[in-house]
């Protein structure tokens, strides 16, 4: 029995190298998933095809960081029927936060059409391994005939699937899960972090440095077969040029519209959750007196403005880099309602972040960001995010990352019995980083 599972264990290994799991192999027309999709953005569409037969390359990404935060805020107590006070804070510390993996599979199927997979096997909103998303990009017609529009498709894209949609340029620095590579900071997503895994088709042109995309998707991350909901639609009209070897210059204007939804998570649709523990979560569950064992707690340090019915979002992100000096901005405005509204509310983003990167190949980095969001709630306040992160990187080598940072967050506007009043979190965080 023995030596048959060690025959299998070898066939099976001589199966994978022939696959291409066992070499570094980088399939055409996508990101890799190192160092060198840093401000990467759409995926470059190559000019040299590689394909002669099918491929897979296996890939993943692995975090851990080190928390050291704390908490504090203002908000009157807020007793249940067993008489504990809703709005007392979590007991935070300096220690470990969860390490996080994922498993990515890409597979080039045929010349010009490849897939992507990714799965988060460990993440902190679910305990169990679950699919995040995948699509199928195309960027030739030649399985319905060779050169089929080939003038079209030398420019051209299609994306299908149900993933990670391309609504702005924030989403490409963001930390995925495990994947933070990316990412110059280590645990804060924007405030207000739009992403959303939905079924989509996405149509690409690219020419001379002018980027056009139209995508459209039914606005939903979990799938029914009922009514109800209507179709999202939504652009990005940008231009990105390499004016010479010391300036690049890239402007973006994305917006997405849905009419009608019975869920629409937009600014809620990370699963894998927030990578700052239980900052600002209250230390019992909602109208309970049980502990909080941090099941609802996945958004912590996020600004969810609840349009789950009706939403318009625009966003504008200009960048620059000069040398090593790098800037990246965000302007977003959101407007929309939940299920229970009439009038439409309306949110505000900003950020910018500055960075410096230096040494051989830009192995080192140093920098800042400022966010702020502000909206109104449902109960009619006018409420204030504000953060800024200082911190640096040193890319060990250009698949492992260590980062360092500072980061400090405050909330106004919220009523004295929000568990938010005169909330504030700030601290220290450590992260180490692997992708492959």
């Amino acid at each position: 029995m023995k030596r048959n599972l060690l025959k299998a264990s070898f066939i099976a290994a001589l199966a994978i190298t022939n696959l291409g799991f066992a070499q570094e192999y980088q399939l055409d027309n996508f990101n890799p998933s190192d160092k060198r999709s840093i401000n990467a953005f759409e995926a470059r569409k190559d000019s040299v095809t590689t394909f002669d037969h099918l491929r897979v390359k296996i890939g993943g990404a692995f975090a851990l960081q080190f928390q050291g935060l704390s908490h504090t805020n203002t908000a009157a107590p807020v007793l249940n029927s067993a008489g504990v006070n809703a709005n007392q804070l979590f007991k935070i510390s300096n220690n470990f936060n969860l390490p996080t993996a994922n498993l990515d599979v890409d597979v080039a199927l045929y010349d010009g059409v490849n897939l992507h997979l990714r799965t988060f096997l460990s993440s902190r909103h679910h305990n169990e391994t679950y699919v995040k998303g995948g699509y199928l990009q195309i960027d030739k017609l030649d399985f319905i005939k060779k050169d089929f529009l080939k003038d079209v498709m030398k420019y051209a894209t299609i994306k299908v699937g149900q993933d990670e949609m391309n609504y702005g340029d924030a989403h490409f620095r963001r930390t995925d899960n495990a994947y933070s590579l990316t990412n110059p900071f280590i645990a804060g997503n924007l405030l207000m972090d739009a992403y959303a895994t939905f079924p989509f088709m996405e149509v690409y042109y690219r020419r001379d440095g002018f980027i056009g995309m139209v995508g459209a998707s039914n606005g939903r991350l979990n799938q029914t077969a009922t009514s109800g909901t209507a179709p999202s639609v939504y652009a990005k009209l940008g231009y990105d040029k390499q004016i010479n070897k010391d300036l690049r210059v890239r402007l973006t204007g994305s917006v997405y519209n849905n009419a009608n939804s019975s869920r629409l998570d937009f600014y809620n649709g990370d699963r894998a959750g927030s990578r700052y523990y239980f900052v600002l979560e209250s230390a019992y569950a909602s109208g309970t007196n049980g502990a909080n064992t941090g099941a609802a707690t996945l958004n912590s340090a996020k600004v969810v403005p609840d349009f789950v019915n009706k939403m318009t979002s625009i966003m504008i992100n200009p960048f620059l880099r000069y040398k090593g000096l790098e800037f990246f901005g965000t302007y977003e405005m959101a407007s929309g309602r939940n299920l229970t509204e009439t009038d439409r509310r309306t949110y505000n983003q900003y950020s910018a972040e500055l960075l410096y990167r230096f040494g051989k190949e830009d192995s080192f980095y140093f920098g800042g960001r400022y966010n702020q969001a502000d909206g109104k709630l449902i109960t009619g306040n006018d409420i204030t995010v504000k953060r800024y992160n200082i911190g640096g990187g040193w890319f060990m080598t250009k698949n492992i990352l260590a980062k360092v940072e500072y980061v400090n967050q405050k909330y106004d506007g919220y009523a004295t019995t929000s568990i938010y009043n005169g909330g504030e979190f700030k601290g220290y965080m450590i992260e180490a980083a692997i992708a492959f």
